[in-house]
């Protein structure tokens, strides 16, 4: 083993990927474009490894095994995936002799190309980052090829730690290959990912690397379909396993999202490892009796919050550290989780409301934090002044007017089980279909089109005010028109606006609530080059005024279609913004239902006749740990249905649900009371279906058909395929025929061949049917 270097004191979980100014974003996107070579590609990324090394290294992480090595290009089980060789048998063209891809291979496996569907996509645990499934088979060829770390290690040196996702989550969050026995599972083929790992730790050790990071979140969750007890047991091998090796870094096994347990912890400090690392932040602080079993090893506090943008309260921090350190003697501090999760650095959002703004920490500030409890805990009275400091900030926010107003606590409190009921659903089936008047299998999309470079123009000029509101309306006047005449020419049955005049589904409505602030360079990665820039939802949540009608109404008057209503459901919009801390997450959503109850109230008035209400993210906030969950879905679906309970048996209510593994979340969707659902269905080959036949699912249900995060269109006979499979398992009065998800991301000679596709689909079974 590497000679024995002390845990560093301060450091991060991980770090940040896609840029301060989103370079990763732009090379790889310019390189899928072709408007640079690979060389100018590997260049850019080179600097921007070294760029991002070197930034840490300012901020502090100097200390031996401190600088998280967690840089990717595209997803980090990925990249572990195309170091083990874990290649699906068709892509098996794009494989090297020796068992590895070059880069193009490695987007392959993420992009998909001609006929070969991409691997799976779907969410991070409960978070909205979204990983690239392996598809893992007894057969499947399993070494190590490739050790894509060793390139950051040449460049940070011995202050860099890989950090790589551990066996026992790689292969947990692996799905069986379509060519694997019935009752197969990945976790069989632990042996051959643990002589992998054997390799690649060898390797590090050589490079002259101090500590490596295994991250291992699978073990703070009960709720995968093998049992607790065995995930534990593959833990205990897995950790006995590699902490004997003798040529080896020392190993730090990390447990971030939720609480590992006395049980996992017992499993970790009866094996080798010299570090463990536990999220402080989504689990209580372990007992000191619980505490003591770490004995000598170094534990990992992660007090900070690496998923949200609230300063810490250092003062509680330091006294839990300081606790934690009376019966732990080695003790470190770091961020609960990767700091992937929230945006680079608060300090350049200078549009913010300065009070806001104060009570920010992004990636930049938390590392601040985590070096300030770590001299803390030294010495307590090194940081008297940023004690006092901290506390003035969190005191001006606790008493900030917006944070708590009377009139909407009145509001949520006066809530009745009433105003979660609509009509029995065979009363609005009829309706419904006698107003509507569609066709079998009815098309559809979930509701953007592709954001042209045009209308990106023209809102980045309305903002720099380059251009009036009445010239900003205009374009987007003339963007709607185009896309309803479009849809009418594609012959969809249910027409959208195309929201071309929302830069996201959540910001949009931030923007035209009171209680949200927005960022100017706020963003996260959620996938590849893809980057949300969440809200930050600090304050009660109040509408003071419409703020879809008039694009909707005005897109109706474009068709005699019906045009759908398009709204984002206050569990996403909860997900999918930095949410308040200091509140329920059940008020908070109240008050989201609240608004935008008004708001379909609105829609319905102006004669809207269908209204959708996407759900993307509830199945992202169900927690990890089974005992949690029957509350969370009680307070999620409950807000759905508050702002849904009021709308007429004539009026139609979709949601839409993404990555949501519907089999694990039937019985909410089912409690939704939704008329119709359209869910993602075609990267996993609609291995929904079997749950919902179980389920006896009745309402309308939409499984998609094109996977929209994947530049290929598919084939005519693959989505009648898809389609066929759907109206054999339900009844086809319920199908409806929609892609998986928003066409915002893709380009419209793509959209325009597979909706062709789509709506020839619906077309060539309807017919089908109806013989």
């Amino acid at each position: 083993m590497t000679e024995k270097q002390t845990f560093p004191a301060a450091t991060v979980a991980g770090y940040p990927r896609i840029g301060a100014n989103r370079e990763l974003k732009r090379s790889l996107e310019h390189y899928w474009g072709q408007k640079i070579d690979r060389a100018t590609f590997d260049t850019q990324i080179n600097q921007q490894l070294t760029t991002r090394i070197d930034h840490l290294k300012d901020l502090g992480l100097t200390e031996p095994g401190s600088n998280p090595g967690d840089f990717v290009l595209y997803d980090q089980v990925l990249t572990l995936t195309c170091a083990l060789g874990a290649v699906p048998q068709r892509f098996g063209n794009l494989v090297r002799p020796d068992g590895s891809l070059d880069v193009d291979g490695e987007f392959t496996l993420a992009r998909g190309v001609d006929d070969k569907a991409a691997l799976e996509m779907t969410k991070w645990f409960d978070t909205n980052y979204h990983y690239l499934v392996p598809e893992i088979g007894p057969y499947t060829q399993i070494s190590a090829v490739a050790n894509p770390w060793l390139e950051q290690v040449k460049v940070g040196g011995s202050a860099l730690r890989p950090v790589l996702i551990g066996p026992v989550t790689y292969l947990l969050g692996a799905k069986a290959s379509a060519d694997a026995p019935t009752h197969f599972q990945p976790l069989q083929r632990l042996d051959a990912v643990l002589a992998g790992f054997e390799v690649f730790l060898s390797q590090f050790a050589a490079a002259g690397v101090t500590w490596v990071q295994l991250d291992e979140p699978a073990l703070v969750c009960d709720t995968w379909s093998t049992s607790r007890e065995e995930v534990l047991e593959v833990a205990r091998k897995t950790y006995e396993f590699l902490s004997k090796l003798t040529n080896r870094p020392q190993i730090f096994v990390n447990a971030p999202y939720g609480p590992l347990g006395l049980d996992g912890l017992n499993v970790l400090t009866a094996t080798d490892v010299e570090a463990i690392g536990l999220d402080l932040v989504a689990g209580p602080v372990p007992s000191p009796a619980d505490l003591k079993t770490i004995g000598d090893k170094t534990l990992v506090a992660g007090i900070v919050s690496g998923r949200n943008v609230w300063r810490t309260d250092l003062r509680q921090a330091l006294a839990t550290l300081q606790a934690i350190h009376q019966v732990v003697p080695n003790l470190s501090v770091s961020t609960s989780t990767s700091l992937q999760h929230v945006p680079h650095d608060a300090a350049v959002e200078t549009s913010l409301d300065p009070q806001v703004r104060s009570w920010l920490a992004f990636a930049d500030q938390k590392i601040a934090e985590v070096q300030t409890l770590a001299r803390g805990l030294a010495d307590p009275n090194s940081i008297t002044a940023e004690l006092a400091e901290n506390a003035e900030i969190l005191a001006s926010r606790a008493n900030h007017p917006g944070v708590k107003r009377a009139e909407v606590r009145q509001a949520t409190a006066a809530v009745t089980v009433a105003d979660r009921t609509r009509d029995p659903y065979p009363q609005r089936l009829a309706a419904q279909a006698e107003i509507l008047q569609l066709p079998l299998l009815p098309t559809t999309t979930i509701g953007s089109f592709p954001q042209t470079t045009e209308i990106r123009q023209a809102r980045a000029a309305f903002r720099r005010h380059e251009i009036d509101e009445a010239q900003y309306d205009e374009e987007i006047r003339n963007e709607i028109a185009r896309v309803v005449k479009l849809q009418e020419d594609l012959g969809l049955d249910v027409l959208v606006h195309g929201e071309a005049e929302r830069n996201d589904m959540v910001q949009f409505f931030a923007e035209n609530l009171e209680g949200f602030a927005t960022t100017e360079h706020g963003w996260v990665q959620s996938y590849g080059s893809r980057c949300t820039r969440p809200s930050i939802l600090w304050g009660d949540v109040t509408r003071s005024h419409p703020i879809t009608v008039e694009w909707s109404t005005y897109a109706q008057s474009l068709t005699t279609k019906p045009m759908k209503g398009m709204l984002t459901g206050p569990v996403t919009i909860m997900a999918w913004s930095f949410v308040r801390d200091d509140e329920s997450r059940a008020e908070v959503a109240d008050q989201l239902g609240l608004a935008l109850r008004d708001e379909i109230a609105d829609l319905n008035a102006a004669g809207i006749k269908i209204v959708q209400v996407d759900e993307p993210a509830i199945r992202e906030l169900l927690p990890l740990r089974a005992a949690g969950r029957e509350q969370y879905l009680q307070w999620s679906v409950g807000a759905f249905r508050l702002a849904t309970g009021g709308a007429p048996k004539e009026l139609q209510i979709h949601t839409h649900l993404c990555y949501s593994e519907f089999n694990v979340v039937v019985d909410a969707i089912d409690h939704l009371d939704a008329d119709v659902t359209s869910i993602e269905a075609s990267r996993s080959k609609m291995d929904i279906l079997p749950a919902v036949h179980e389920h006896g699912f009745e309402r309308g249900l939409g499984p998609g058909i094109w996977d929209i995060h994947s530049p290929r269109v598919p084939k005519l006979d693959e989505e009648v395929g898809l389609l066929e499979k759907a109206v054999a398992a339900l009844d086809p009065q319920q199908v409806w025929v929609n892609p998986d998800c928003g066409l915002k991301t893709r380009a419209y000679a793509e959209t325009v061949a597979t909706l062709e596709n789509l709506v020839g689909a619906a077309k060539a079974v309807r017919a089908k049917l109806e013989a």
